[in-house]
Order: structure tokens, then C-alpha cells, then sequence
């Protein structure tokens, strides 16, 4: 490159630099945006380049042949100079001009710029005195406002209070006059309700006692009618369903002196409904689980059997009273009429799972009941299971209540007794249950001491399990 080139590139570096160190961003002062002249920069920038490069000799890998290349290279330059001459002047003016283009930009920025200055100042100084004079504006408007405020609120309270004087008032003068009026009619309504009170009080009271009269009088006889039809219609029915069976020979019992007795009546009364009978006797049924077939001695009127069915054990009764025993085949139980120790006779020996005897032994003669357990020994299989309930005569409630309330019961037993004639005959694994504690029909009993009362007011049945050795 000669020498003016060069000095040309070094004027335009200088004043490039300058543009970019006075107007870095492009922008004057405030919200004026200043024309980008970096486009035209970089088109002047490529444009020196081509200027700067016009005439030169693109350099080659050194060499022989590198060298003659380029020195024909250069002849040629040479050559070619007269040619390009005025190419290249024309393209120093063009750059020449771009460049005055590029200064009168940059004075219309300058220009620019500082109008954008002053314009900003007086803006702010504009915007500075409207402020000052806004908040002058406000300072003498909130001290009107605030006298305002005031008055109205002073006004505002006085009418409200002025308002609950008139409401008070009224309030208290009609509350006044309402008691007043309460007053005169209470005492109107005395005086006419004690005039009438007495005639009222005496018509109301004949009334009531002659319908009381009434009632009770239709009640007993309705009652005593009902009661005697029920038990016309169930002996009825029970002679129907004995009519026509056999009859069978037993053994003359203490219940023959009693024969006009409705024993199902009595066992009603006395003993229970069928129903808690057998909620009572449910403890059996686990007892006796895996010991059939069982033979139920006195079975009355099936409760026994029936929890045995419920149960899947197969049981058979015997019984005397023909009532109950029509009462049991009316369930579809299997019973029998027979005397105890006759049937026990006439059985095969070893051939019961188990034997329950309840509420009968108190029944029978004391010198017949070691006879009993015997025959119950043989007719056991080695295994099986005996059980008697009876009256507990350790408990002295039963003798005031309970026991004598039967007219065929003859001796109780005592536990101890019991077991004895048990082990006696063969019987091993004896478990005495306490049952019907006497409290629970007897709720005076609380009041004893609790120790006096479970020795000697304990429970009023007991049953005794044992099984047979061999």
C-alpha cells in the first residue's frame, strides 16, 4: 500500500474511535434515539479494504517456483497500473465522500443531542414546579377538608344521639304500657279462674275416678275371661294330641298325687318361659359336643332337646307327664313316655355317649339315687359324659323361695354328696358349676357383706359333670 493509503486508514481509525467513544450506544440525552451509523461504518471498512488491496500480490508458500510466480506477478501489476489508475481514484473519492457523509451524521447527533438536553431541562423544570405547586394546592385543601370532616362529624354524632333519646324514650313508655295491660289481664284471669277453679277441679276429679272405676273393672274381668279361655283352649289341645296313644305302664311317681295339676302351667309360672329355659341350658351343647347319643332324663318340655339339635347332637327324651311329652312331639322331638330306671334297665350296656339329668334327682326317693348313678355307669360308654342339675341347698335363698314352691320335691342333694356318690360308682373327672346366681333374682342380696353372701347365698342351682372311667 503507498504511503497516502496508509495515511488515509489511520484518519479513518482515529475518527472512528472518537464517533464510538461519544456516542457508545446510538442515543441522546432523554428518550431521543440518534441514527446507527454502524451499517455505514462497516460498508466504508470493506470498502477500504478493497481500495488497499488493488495492486498487491497475493503471497505463496516460499520457493523457486514461488518466487518467479510472483515476479511475474508483479510485471504484470506494473503493466496493468496505467489502467486501474483511475479506478482506484474513483474509489478514494468515493471513500472520501462516505467519510464526509459519516462527520455531517455525526454533527447532526451532536446537534441532536444537545437540543435533546435542553429540551429534558426544561421538562424538569416544568415538572419540578407543577409539583411544588400541586402539593401547595393539597396542603390548603386537606386543612379544609379536615374542618369539614369535623363539623360533619360533630353533626352526625348529635342527630344520632338526639335519635337514641327518642328511641329510649319510646321504648320505656311502651314497655311501660304493655306491663300495665299484662298486669290487667293477669288479674281478670285469676279472678275468673278462681271463680271457676273449684266446680272444675271436682267435675274433672268425679270424671277420672269413674272412668278409673271403669276401666279397672272391664280390665279384670276381660283378663280373667282371656285367662280362662287360654287354658280351656291349651288343655284342649294337649288332650288332642295325647288322644289315642298308648299307654304305657310306669312306675307309680309323686306326681301321681298331683295328677290334676297342669304341670306345663305350673313349669310356666314357676320355672320360666320355654325360651329362657333353653338360653340357660345352651352351656350343654358345648359340653356335650362329640358325646352322642345322649338321653335326656326328664326332659319336660323339650328345651334340652331342642338346644341339642341346634347343636347337631343327636338326643333322645323320657318323661312321665304326658302334656309335656305332647308338647315335645308337637316340636319334633324324639321322646318317650318311660320311668327312668326302667328304661335305664332295659338299655344296653355301654351304649350311651352321655346322659343329662336336670332338675330331676331332687324328685326322687334319697335311698334311689346312688341306684341311679349305677345304672348310669353301666349304660355309659368309657369316656362319656354324665350331667345332673339340681337345687343347690348350700344356698339358704333356695329354701325360702324356690324349692318348696314344687310340691314333689322331696330332699336336695348337697354338691359334696353328689360327687361322693359319683366317685363311688365308677365316675372320675367330677366338676361341680355353680349356676342362677341368687343375687340376680334377689337384688335385696347386695346389701349383705360379699363374703357372707357367696358362702351361703351363692348360687341356686348347680350341675355336676363327670365322665366314666372304665
Amino acid at each position: 500500500m503507498d504511503p497516502k493509503g496508509e495515511e488515509l486508514a489511520a484518519v479513518i481509525a482515529e475518527i472512528r474511535q472518537r464517533v464510538r467513544a461519544r456516542y457508545p450506544n446510538g442515543a441522546a440525552s432523554g428518550d431521543v434515539a440518534l441514527p446507527d451509523m454502524t451499517p455505514l461504518l462497516h460498508a466504508r471498512d470493506a470498502a477500504e479494504g478493497k481500495v488497499a488491496g488493488i495492486g498487491s500480490v497475493n503471497p505463496r508458500p516460499p520457493g523457486f517456483a514461488n518466487s518467479i510466480a510472483q515476479s511475474v506477478k508483479r510485471l504484470v501489476s506494473r503493466a496493468l497500473n496505467w489502467h486501474v489508475r483511475e479506478q482506484v481514484e474513483f474509489n478514494r473519492a468515493m471513500l472520501e465522500c462516505v467519510q464526509a457523509s459519516i462527520d455531517a451524521l455525526n454533527d447532526s447527533n451532536r446537534a441532536v443531542a444537545t437540543l435533546s438536553a435542553r429540551l429534558a431541562a426544561v421538562a424538569s423544570a416544568d415538572a419540578t414546579q407543577q409539583l411544588n405547586d400541586l402539593r401547595t394546592h393539597w396542603s390548603h385543601w386537606r386543612v379544609e377538608w379536615e374542618k369539614k370532616l369535623a363539623s360533619v362529624e360533630i353533626t352526625f354524632l348529635r342527630s344520632v344521639s338526639d335519635q337514641l333519646n327518642a328511641f329510649q324514650y319510646r321504648v320505656t313508655s311502651m314497655d311501660a304500657g304493655y306491663r300495665e295491660q299484662m298486669r290487667a289481664q293477669h288479674a281478670n284471669f285469676e279472678a275468673a279462674l278462681g271463680r271457676s277453679s273449684e266446680a272444675i277441679q271436682q267435675s274433672v276429679a268425679t270424671q277420672i275416678e269413674e272412668l278409673q272405676k271403669r276401666f279397672w273393672a272391664d280390665f279384670g274381668r276381660i283378663r280373667l275371661e282371656y285367662e280362662t279361655i287360654i287354658h280351656a283352649e291349651l288343655r284342649a289341645i294337649r288332650q288332642k294330641a295325647s288322644f289315642g296313644a298308648p299307654a304305657i305302664a310306669v312306675a307309680p311317681s309323686a306326681e301321681a298325687a298331683f295328677h290334676d295339676i297342669d304341670w306345663l302351667k305350673f313349669a310356666e309360672r314357676f320355672r320360666g318361659s320355654e325360651a329362657t329355659i333353653q338360653q340357660r341350658q345352651k352351656i350343654y351343647a358345648s359340653r356335650f359336643r362329640g358325646h352322642a347319643s345322649v338321653l335326656d332324663i326328664g326332659c319336660g318340655r323339650g328345651e334340652m332337646l331342642e338346644v341339642f339339635r341346634e347343636a347337631g347332637i343327636h338326643a333322645v327324651g323320657i318323661d312321665l307327664n304326658e302334656d309335656s311329652l305332647a308338647v315335645c312331639r308337637g316340636k319334633g322331638l324324639e321322646v318317650e313316655s318311660a320311668n327312668l330306671f326302667d328304661y335305664l334297665r332295659e338299655l344296653p350296656d355301654c351304649s350311651l355317649g352321655g346322659i343329662v339329668c336336670s332338675q330331676v334327682v331332687e324328685h326322687l326317693p334319697p335311698e334311689r339315687m346312688p341306684e341311679l348313678v349305677k345304672l348310669a355307669h353301666a349304660k355309659l360308654r368309657t369316656g362319656a359324659l354324665l350331667a345332673i342339675e339340681t337345687p343347690n341347698p348350700e344356698c339358704l335363698a333356695i329354701f325360702a323361695t324356690h324349692f318348696y314352691l314344687d310340691p314333689t320335691h322331696r330332699h336336695p342333694i348337697p354338691p359334696a354328696l353328689m360327687s361322693f356318690y359319683l366317685e363311688e360308682a365308677g365316675f372320675g373327672r367330677i366338676e361341680v358349676e355353680r349356676l342362677s346366681p341368687a343375687i340376680e333374682s334377689m337384688p335385696s342380696l347386695a346389701e349383705l357383706p360379699e363374703g357372707f353372701r357367696k358362702e351361703f347365698f351363692g348360687a341356686l342351682d348347680y350341675a355336676v359333670f363327670a365322665r366314666k372311667l372304665g
